[in-house]
């Protein structure tokens, strides 16, 4: 492998495991010189056997001449482990680079170490970015969705560059910027949370159609049948190409003889968590996470098939052409519920740290490349370009798709847990349309009861101020303000 110190590279990628491998070839394949360096020089070398000819690379196995292979501003984009592993790559950057250099972080960081870090290189003058990249191994290599947060100006440099290599809707580039510090990779996190919710919602729709008797090629062809309608969705592709798989060993289908323990990374936690601090009801994306968790708590889920009394889960032999429509008015809704609670956490946060994030131009990006990426996406684009909206649900469209499912989607949700098939995300979902369009909710009793253990006070829909009353003596009522 070679080395050189002309500045010949317009754009460099340090870490070549698989998707910082496919972001430098998506890059040459563009028409840019790439620099590429990786800590373990054989993975340099190995990239350059299996992909030097596809275009223009400038490997190097010194760090230092990597950075003296790029042209002025120096634009690098990391893609190495997160948390310390960035820190790391980071700091032995910093030391060779000069005022109005670009840094790129472009893996799974949580939007507070993002923060942390950009405000430490631009003391130094430097620009960082922290990107979401969605699409996996293949969006990197063919145009992902691309989500950076960063400072403007450096925006000019290095965004012509990202939207150039991103994923294209209609011609239009699946990739736009978020807004400044954690901004991106915040958005990118609330994606992986919607993510898991609408993962979750599949799962359920694919369970309840095996409890009224589909074999699994039915169901996979049900599924292949949404994909051409508002469901189309590359997760519901990709749904019905599992489904349609067949095991080479057993000769059962691929589905039954996989472990039913899914796993997880963070994001979708750290989104829940995130929504909790900032007081934003997720709970469809909660009720995903907790899903997967049951998932693996074998000695749990092993006592619960020992100890717990139920129905026998079968939802067979009733009308199965309306209970299969049941189950897509009732996937349809979820989904749905998701995307608004996920953008309503973006809403918020923006507001908290003054992003001034366009939740259109948010779905905007998520319309190709992504994982979510699905055509209710133009839908919710479409309607936030139309209207400032204080929630999705307030869309006309989205309220009239609704209208259209509410009462098959409440049948099929109640059919399934009177027959005990477990459906946390859709009766999530519907518990949380039903919320907010309560008149009154019976958090007043809440409060009463918080004020009676534990002097919390509360306030009164006839008046205003803030009251206690004296549970444990005469119960008289007090004004405090």
């Amino acid at each position: 492998m070679t080395s050189t110190a002309e500045a010949t590279a317009q754009v460099g990628v340090v870490g070549l495991a698989v998707m910082g491998r496919n972001l430098a070839r998506n890059f040459a394949n563009h028409g840019y010189t790439v620099a590429v360096y990786n800590r373990t020089t054989a993975r340099t070398d190995e990239m350059m056997a299996a992909h030097g000819e596809e275009g223009s690379f400038v490997p190097s196995a010194e760090l230092a001449d990597f950075v003296a292979s790029l042209e002025r501003p120096r634009r690098i984009i990391i893609m190495v482990q997160a948390g310390k592993g960035t820190d790391a790559t980071i700091d032995s950057l910093v030391e060779l680079l000069e005022e109005g250099d670009i840094v790129v972080d472009g893996g799974n960081a949580h939007y507070e170490d993002t923060q942390r870090r950009e405000a430490a290189l631009r003391a130094k003058g430097l620009h960082f970015f922290g990107v979401g990249v969605s699409g996996g191994e293949e969006g990197a290599l063919n145009g992902p969705s691309i989500m950076p947060g960063g400072p403007a100006e450096g925006y000019k440099a290095i965004g012509p560059l990202l939207e150039d290599i991103s994923a294209k809707y209609d011609g239009t580039p699946c990739c736009a910027h978020i807004g400044p510090d954690g901004a991106g990779h915040f958005v990118k996190m609330v994606h992986n949370g919607i993510e898991y919710a609408d993962m979750e919602f599949i799962a359920e729709a694919y369970d309840v159609l095996r409890a009224a008797g589909l074999s699994v090629p039915e169901i996979s062809e049900t599924f292949r049948e949404w994909n051409t309608g508002d469901l189309d969705s590359y997760l519901i592709e990709i749904t019905s190409e599992v489904l349609d798989q067949t095991d080479a060993t057993t000769g059962k289908a691929l589905v039954d003889v996989i472990s039913d323990a899914a796993g997880q990374k963070g994001t979708g936690r750290w989104t829940v968590q995130i929504a909790l601090e900032l007081g934003v009801p997720v709970n469809t994306i909660a009720e995903s996470v907790f899903a997967r968790g049951i998932s693996g708590h074998a000695d749990l889920r092993a006592a619960g098939r020992e100890h717990v009394p139920g129905p026998a889960r079968s939802l067979a032999g009733g009308d199965r052409a309306q209970l299969i429509e049941g189950v897509r008015q009732a996937l349809w809704t979820a989904k749905v519920v998701a995307y608004a609670q996920g953008l309503d956490l973006i809403r918020t946060a923006s507001l908290q740290n003054d992003w001034n994030v366009d939740v259109a131009s948010v779905a905007t990006i998520w319309r190709a490349g992504c994982i979510i990426r699905a055509r209710l996406l133009e839908r919710i684009r479409a309607e936030y370009a139309a209207d400032n909206l204080p929630t999705l649900l307030a869309a006309p469209s989205i309220v009239a798709g609704i209208e259209e499912t509410n009462e098959g989607a409440r049948r099929l949700i109640g059919a399934a847990q009177q027959a005990g098939v477990p459906v946390p995300g859709f009766a999530a979902a519907l518990a949380y349309l039903d919320q907010v369009r309560a008149d009154r909710l019976p958090a007043a009793l809440i409060q009463g009861q918080r004020d009676f253990f534990g002097a919390h006070t509360y306030q009164r829909v006839d008046t205003e101020g803030t009251f206690h009353t004296e549970w444990s003596g005469d119960r008289s009522e007090t004004r405090l303000d």
